[in-house]
Formats: C-alpha cells, structure tokens, sequence
C-alpha cells in the first residue's frame, strides 16, 4: 500500500491553499517543509499551533518533518545544527509526526570516502540526540551529500543498523547522480526503504519530470516493493516548476500533474493506493 503525502509547500506558501489542493487531490498527508514562507524549523510556537489546529480541521496528518537536518557542510559547527535538531524533534512530537527526513553533511567534491569518520560522528550525534523520542530518521540521497549515491547510503545504513534511521527512497536524486536508480540502487537499499520521495528525472537533461517520464526507473521500484509488502508513504516532491538546494516549487496545476503520473505508475504496475 502506497499512501500519497507531499510536500504541500510546493502548491503555495499559503497553509489554507495547500490543504485546500490536497483535499481535492483526496491526499490526506503532507510532509511539512515549509508555510507562509517559512522552513518548518523557523516556524514560532505560535504558528506551529496554528498549522496543528489547520491540519486537525482539515483532517490531515504530517507524514514528515521534511528538514533541511543534515544540509550543512561537513565542517560547518555542529553545536547550532544539534540545536535546529532538537527543534525538529519536538515539532514531530507536536504534531504527531513519525518521521524526520534528514541528510548526511555536504562533503567537497571528491572527497565523500575520506570524509567518512567526520560523517559518522556527526550522524551520530543526532542518533543519540533522537534516543528516546518516538520518531525515526530518514536519510534522503541528495546530490553532493555523503549519502549521494546507492554505495554510500547502504554504508550509513549498515553502519549504524539502527531501526530509528531508514532510509528515503529518492530516485530523481539519484538520476542527476547518474545513477540508474532501481539497476544499481535498489537491491543495496531494499532492506532499509521506509519511505518514498517520488519525482522522476532525466539524466541527459538533468532535469526533473513527473513520475513515470524519465530515467528514474519509478515502475520497477514501484512493483518491487509492492511485491515485498511495502506499506508507507510515497511523499509528492514534483520540483517541476523550479528546483533549489533547500526546497522546490511545482503550483496547484503542476502538483495535480505529479499527482496524476505516480497515480498512473501505481495504476500501470498493478499497485495499490493507501
């Protein structure tokens, strides 16, 4: 089972305008990156009330706290990083969330194999910091992290065989990799997959489509984990209008688009929807 989530932030910066599409795309999730122009860890307590008291009307549940945890370079201090981690903590616990999307540290280019002690202490450092919450770690692969290609991400995930750190399945990150996401990555990572980031990429172009229209090999993830059982969310990061380092932007029509192709996907590998 495939439960629909995504990154409302990518519809519009507006909290009522993000519920108000997913509510008539029949998605009852979202991922919580960022509203009213703000990343989900800047958010005060009081708007961190209003958006609990908006999704509980609407009757959406946050899937994630998609945060930017993780998306510092590898040399930057960790002790303000630990800080903005302790936050996204208790914003899980506020508003029920059960995962926390994070990174492994941008690494200089060519150096992610010798930078690997740095990255280990520093992931770490935010297990240890998470033991006792009831919420689990999701690393995403992401482009010029340590975690960037399917080796790397296998090598955190068996390093710390650790049930509170999964790992997300991204396969338009690993495209602009280079890398072919289900030939090269998927039997790597099978063991450790929680959680889906769907958005599809062309290698040639780099550049992001809608699931289903490019080199992210969507179909044969799809029916794999369907065959094994998977039963999570598949989170919605269309990134079809623009794309950055620390969010994307789709709109309304755009996002329905997203929604739209990975229902498809699901439809054509005969998988079901949540």
């Amino acid at each position: 089972m495939f439960t629909l989530s995504g990154f409302a932030d990518e519809i519009d910066a507006q909290l009522d305008v993000q519920l108000q599409v997913l509510g008539g795309l029949g998605i009852h999730y979202l991922e919580l990156r960022g509203v009213w122009g703000k990343n989900v860890l800047e958010l005060d307590d009081d708007e961190l009330a209003a958006v609990k008291q908006g999704l509980e009307t609407a009757g959406v549940g946050v899937s994630a706290i998609g945060s930017p945890i993780g998306k510092i370079d590898i040399d930057a201090p960790m002790e303000p990083h630990l800080q903005a981690f302790e936050r996204a903590l208790l914003v899980a616990e506020e508003l029920q969330c059960p995962y926390i999307r994070l990174f492994s540290f941008f690494v200089p280019e060519g150096e992610a194999d010798r930078r690997r002690g740095d990255v280990l202490r520093r992931m770490e450092r935010l297990l240890k910091t998470a033991s006792g919450h009831a919420v689990t770690l999701l690393h995403e692969n992401e482009r010029h992290i340590y975690g960037d290609i399917p080796r790397r991400c296998h090598d955190l995930m068996a390093h710390f065989d650790s049930p509170q750190l999964r790992f997300t399945f991204d396969p338009a990150n690993f495209v602009m990799c280079g890398v072919r996401p289900f030939d090269e990555g998927y039997a790597l990572l099978a063991d450790y997959v929680d959680y889906l980031h769907i958005k599809d990429g062309l290698l040639a172009e780099q550049r992001v489509v809608p699931a289903g229209q490019g080199d992210g090999q969507l179909r044969e993830l799809i029916a794999a984990l369907a065959a094994r059982g998977y039963d999570g969310f598949a989170s919605l990061e269309p990134h079809l209008a623009s794309a950055g380092t620390f969010n994307g932007f789709s709109g309304p029509e755009l996002f329905e688009v997203a929604a739209r192709a990975f229902r498809d996907v699901l439809q054509q590998v005969g998988a079901l929807e949540g």
